[in-house]
């Protein structure tokens, strides 16, 4: 016990040293757009500072620009994946808590005027229980704005690569966004279609810029 900890208490750490360590923390050189480590790819993947996808969705007219950056806080590794089939599949709730200073941390090195959680649909907010999104940024004490809302539909862990960034939109605004500056929260970035989804339909409503924060990149 040290004066510090006695005075101001220490952060509560809900993981062990050991799984503590089983976490990879994204470190350069990453893709500037997306955030996925560049070092496991082969150069044909790699265009100047970006990946392979993230060159796609820029090539792209009707996507070029819309989601400005994703800013990821670990690699998607096995034991992550672990970790978040139990979070969001099996209600560990508690889950959230792990990674509250990490996410706050994340959050104040950017800057938005909003930040907005992916939304579930209804069917699977009633399914799940929760937001994961949106309790990644509750348990970090960050205040959200629930701009958006969501159609029910299939899985999107169910579908492929094309079928993720081809489906129809599925997201609709439902508060005022005009000239905002916003920051999408999510507790993972893949191909990126949900967050490129979402991030169109605010721009269309108006947003001035949209970035986004997950926990993992895949």
């Amino acid at each position: 016990m040290s004066w510090i900890k006695l005075l101001f208490g220490s952060p509560e750490e809900r993981l062990c040293k050991t799984c503590r360590g089983q976490l990879a923390v994204i470190k350069e050189a990453i893709c500037r757009k997306c955030s996925r480590p560049l070092a496991g790819l082969v150069s044909e993947y790699i265009h100047a500072d970006i990946c392979h996808d993230c060159f796609r969705w820029e090539e792209d007219s009707k996507w070029a620009g819309i989601l400005e950056r994703n800013v990821s806080i670990y690699q998607y590794n096995d034991f992550l994946k672990e970790l978040l089939a139990r979070y969001k599949y099996r209600g560990d709730y508690v889950l959230a808590k792990v990674f509250s200073q990490e996410i706050r941390k994340a959050f104040s090195e950017t800057s938005s005027d909003l930040l907005v959680p992916i939304p579930l649909s209804r069917e699977r907010l009633l399914e799940r229980g929760f937001n994961q999104a949106a309790a990644l940024a509750r348990e970090a004490g960050l205040e959200t704005f629930d701009a958006l809302h969501r159609i029910h539909g299939e899985k999107q862990s169910k579908k492929s690569r094309e079928d993720r960034i081809y489906f129809k939109q599925v997201f609709k605004v439902n508060k005022p966004v005009f000239e905002k500056n916003i920051l999408l929260i999510d507790d993972i970035y893949t191909t990126g279609s949900t967050l490129h989804h979402a991030a169109y339909a605010l721009k269309e409503a108006g947003a001035k810029s949209v970035a986004s924060l997950t926990l993992a990149r895949g």
